[in-house]
């Protein structure tokens, strides 16, 4: 069984990605790992090439900037990444997004368990999305997300990036049969949104550009129009109590609270968004 990693990156520094750790969590499992850099100034290039392994191969690219609807350019630059990938399966990780190492073990044997069946075209893992600081996720964004898919050819990344359909008849692995899908067994730590107020609101002004163009919906407009970025929902969100990946240490043992916060049972606005968006763990 052969396993290849793949992800895109552009302006990692700029938006302080954790493209780094990402990267090397997923490693162990891996026999190769193809990097799509998109051409920037702020040291991306350089710092992907500072992680000097041999398993990676790094792939220069220019973003067409005239897709900027519905965040397509994140899915063209991910298959750009994903037609280098010569396993038998492809395990893309996005640059935000991190593996615990408790985790590898279990994500090697659910691709040898699944290899000899072609039913199952992608792996899930389950979600944790956090939010502000490290001991903060949000119960209420996606739970589960393919992100090992059967690499044969049939399954390419769509929309903006977030899944992957399959190619014949464009339908979406989530939403397809369910025998298309089994489950990692592992969990996928999503730190997107673990940012500087400020640098988080440049990165989705840009993200925003790239899904709307010159349509920005106004209450998103009037959100980015802000000069920092806040985080409205923190009282509510769940306290994680867990352990980060061991790749992420430094940044935890560096970062501090977004704010002190009271348990969300106590807090009238969490059954409120309870009623509207029922319970999520």
């Amino acid at each position: 069984m052969k396993v290849s990693g793949f992800t895109f990156c552009r302006n990692a520094v700029k938006y302080d990605y954790p493209i780094v750790e990402s990267i090397r969590s997923a490693l162990p499992v891996c026999d190769e790992f193809i990097v799509n850099v998109g051409r920037c100034d702020d040291g991306t290039l350089e710092l992907i090439r500072s992680i000097a392994d041999p398993k990676i191969k790094i792939v220069e690219s220019v973003w067409d900037d005239s897709l900027r609807k519905d965040g397509l350019i994140y899915s063209q630059q991910t298959n750009i990444a994903l037609a280098q990938c010569t396993g038998d399966w492809a395990f893309y990780i996005q640059a935000d997004e991190v593996v615990h190492e408790d985790d590898l073990p279990i994500i090697r044997q659910s691709m040898q368990r699944h290899l000899g069946n072609p039913a199952v075209k992608g792996l899930l893992f389950r979600y944790l999305h956090f939010v502000a600081d490290y001991w903060s996720t949000n119960p209420w964004f996606y739970h589960k997300a393919v992100r090992i898919i059967r690499n044969n050819g049939e399954v390419e990344s769509c929309g903006d990036a977030v899944g992957f359909h399959f190619k014949p008849t464009q339908r979406y692995l989530q939403s397809g049969p369910k025998e298309w899908l089994a489950s990692s067994g592992a969990r996928m730590f999503h730190y997107g949104w673990v940012k500087d107020p400020q640098t988080l609101l440049s990165k989705k002004r840009e993200q925003a550009d790239k899904h709307h163009g010159d349509s920005l919906p106004a209450e998103e407009a009037a959100a980015l129009a802000h000069p920092t970025f806040h985080f409205d929902d923190y009282a509510i969100l769940k306290e994680f109590r867990g352990t980060h990946p061991g790749v992420m240490q430094a940044r935890v043992k560096a970062a501090s609270r977004w704010a002190s916060r009271t348990s969300r049972w106590l807090n009238w606005r969490f059954y409120r968004e309870v009623a509207h968006r029922g319970y999520r763990g």
